[in-house]
């Protein structure tokens, strides 16, 4: 591919269109497109949310009868069947499209190069591979998902500089300033879910949603809870969906929790607990793309151990807790250092006072 500076800048403006639905588009990927012609941008479009039209169709829309001969400029390959909405590959072909710039192949399986086949059969130029990385990374949950069949698990920690998340009897709010707590918001909000455990609903008794951000949408609550031990008067059942995850099946706690709103699953594994790698599947099935988890060091300890944490957000503030707090994960004690986790820092910022570090395994 001829990679000229206005390519990166043509596919710069369609990342950044289909950043635009970062809050909205699950369980669809994020997409932007922009449409070229003879050096001019003649057409944009961005997707909002599920059954709303596709950018390309948006895009194509606003060039009209400019938009043949032009060049298409999309970060995700076009889509080639019919879904909530007809496939984008005919109203591209249909349009007169000369040219089309991906800058990635659809990981769904039901396109999956269809659409470039589909294109180049019509006699459109395709080329794809321009600012991939990029693209990957804003729809990191939907490839998650759609090639390997879980969500993208991204674990939200707030601590203090020595790794304490709590005190020994529980307390946590706030050991993060509101700079932080903010940014942590907008975290949740990009996310199709919010996890906690039971250990945190009874400590803190948060209410899981999104504040401060301006979106529609709020993510599905997510409280992992083996016995069902979560109070119908707890805050986390109050406003939006909420899924309760146990291992065994008490009747009355399940109706009780019902009858406060919340949906019910019991996903045991052989020792009594949820089975959390099979809850990401189910997670999965239910086409949701990026968990957010906000919860206590047992559990963080138990979704590392399980094989299903991919990323860490971890707050630290300038402040010393000691060894009596409460740390980031439970886990079994090393006897050797060559068996720690190893990590990858992919970002470290100040936000206000703390410190943000992103880290994946």
């Amino acid at each position: 591919m001829m990679l000229t500076a206005a390519n990166h800048g043509f596919m710069g403006q369609a990342l950044e269109l289909a950043g635009r639905g970062l809050y909205t588009t699950t369980p669809n990927p994020r997409v932007g497109c922009v449409i070229v012609r003879e050096g001019a941008v003649v057409g944009t479009g961005w997707h909002e949310k599920t059954g709303m039209p596709h950018a390309e169709v948006l895009a194509l829309k606003a060039a009209g009868a400019r938009a043949r001969g032009a060049t298409l400029y999309v970060n995700l390959e076009p889509c080639s069947h019919h879904g909530r909405t007809p496939p984008c590959v005919d109203a591209i072909r249909d349009a007169g499209v000369e040219r089309v710039v991906a800058a990635m192949q659809d990981p769904n399986p039901q396109v999956a190069g269809a659409g470039f086949a589909r294109l180049r059969a019509a006699g459109i130029a395709v080329e794809h591979g321009l600012m991939e990385d990029e693209a990957r990374e804003l729809n990191i949950g939907f490839v998650a998902r759609m090639t390997r069949g879980r969500p993208w698990m991204r674990v939200k920690i707030a601590a203090s500089l020595d790794g304490r998340t709590a005190l020994a009897n529980g307390r946590s709010q706030w050991i993060t300033g509101e700079p932080a707590r903010r940014d942590g918001h907008r975290w949740r909000a990009r996310a199709c879910a919010v996890l906690t455990g039971f250990g945190t609903v009874r400590d803190d008794d948060p209410q899981l949603n999104v504040r401060g951000v301006d979106t529609p949408r709020q993510p599905l609550k997510i409280v992992v809870d083996s016995k069902f031990e979560t109070s119908p008067s707890a805050r986390v059942l109050q406003g939006g969906k909420t899924l309760v995850v146990g291992a065994v099946s008490d009747a009355k706690k399940i109706a009780s929790l019902k009858e406060a709103g919340a949906e019910v699953v019991i996903i045991p594994n052989d020792g009594g607990k949820v089975e959390l790698f099979k809850l990401m599947e189910e997670l999965a099935r239910r086409e949701l793309n990026e968990i957010h988890v906000e919860a206590g060091t047992k559990l963080n300890g138990s979704l590392l151990q399980a094989g299903v944490v991919d990323e860490l957000l971890v707050y630290l503030a300038p402040s010393l807790i000691g060894d009596s707090g409460r740390g980031m994960f439970h886990l079994p004690a090393l006897t050797e250092l060559s068996r720690s986790k190893a990590l990858k820092i992919r970002e470290v910022e100040r936000v206000g006072e703390d410190l943000r570090i992103l880290a994946r395994l």
